[in-house]
């Protein structure tokens, strides 16, 4: 009877380990990109919209940034908004800015511009914990194979792992959201990942409460055969600032036009964008 059990166990008791198993190599695949992406720059559009109670946009604001590498770290200049090229007065401000921003870098001592640089490293580590943390925190469960974005893809769900206790503030919400993944076949790269809150998330010590049903989407495309970067990011999400009415928003991030950069050039270009 026991060897009954264990022979209709074992295909669900694998199939779990095995969806474990690509996660796991994918967040160690994604470790591996990040000293990589740091030499990337590119075009970051962002579209925020205040939404009605049927989920409809009420107002939304359109802003384009030029996101560079300037002395060591990135600097984040306006160049559109609503899909337009800035207005002539504003590309001059933009760029005395800009200059104004570099000219600071330079004139730091070494142990400031090693601040500035291991601050902003720092930042980009957290926002990579909750990946790092995600094959202690779930339960995965291989759900198929697909074709997605012109590859084949693992999908996998999660569901969060009874009693787990997150190892950060910046991963406490993990026990609250269910997840799906998309992982590469080949490059065991996550592609898409699609996260949903199942309980109100609490941010900052209460002060921003994340209602339930949140949902979050991000996906990642292959640049230049070397690294996998970030595409297209959408956050739709009910919330409540402490003692504010509460607000529902949507976010869209679309991340484009990658460039290598090259750690003698400077980037400093101010042409508006072609329509």
């Amino acid at each position: 009877m026991r060897s009954l059990i264990l022979i209709v166990c074992l295909p669900a008791v694998l199939a779990a380990q095995d969806a474990r198993q690509i996660v796991v190599r994918a967040v160690e695949m994604d470790r591996k990109d990040a000293e990589i992406a740091r030499n990337y720059t590119f075009l970051q559009r962002e579209v925020d919209s205040d939404l009605d109670s049927s989920g409809k946009p009420k107002k939304t604001q359109i802003r384009t940034f030029d996101v560079t590498l300037q002395e060591g770290s990135p600097y984040r200049r306006l160049v559109a908004r609503n899909d337009q090229p800035l207005s002539p007065a504003e590309q001059k401000q933009e760029e005395e800015k800009l200059q104004k921003g570099i000219e600071q870098r330079r004139k730091e001592t070494q142990a400031q511009r090693d601040s500035r640089i291991a601050d902003w490293r720092r930042r980009q580590e957290r926002q990579r914990e909750p990946l790092r943390e995600l094959p202690d925190a779930f339960d995965f469960r291989l759900n198929g194979e697909e074709a997605l974005n012109g590859g084949e893809v693992y999908v996998i769900d999660g569901t969060p792992k009874p009693g787990y206790k997150p190892r950060s503030v910046s991963t406490s919400f993990l026990p609250k959201v269910k997840l799906r993944l998309w992982i590469d076949k080949r490059d065991y790269q996550w592609v898409k990942v699609e996260m949903e809150s199942l309980d109100t998330i609490t941010f900052g010590g209460f002060l921003v409460r994340l209602a339930k049903g949140g949902h979050l989407m991000m996906e990642q495309t292959r640049v230049n055969g070397e690294v996998w970067l970030p595409k297209h990011v959408t956050l739709e999400a009910s919330a409540r600032l402490i003692l504010v009415k509460g607000f529902h928003k949507s976010l869209d991030f679309t991340f484009s036009d990658y460039k290598k950069f090259q750690t003698d050039s400077r980037i400093v270009s101010t042409e508006p964008i072609a329509k």
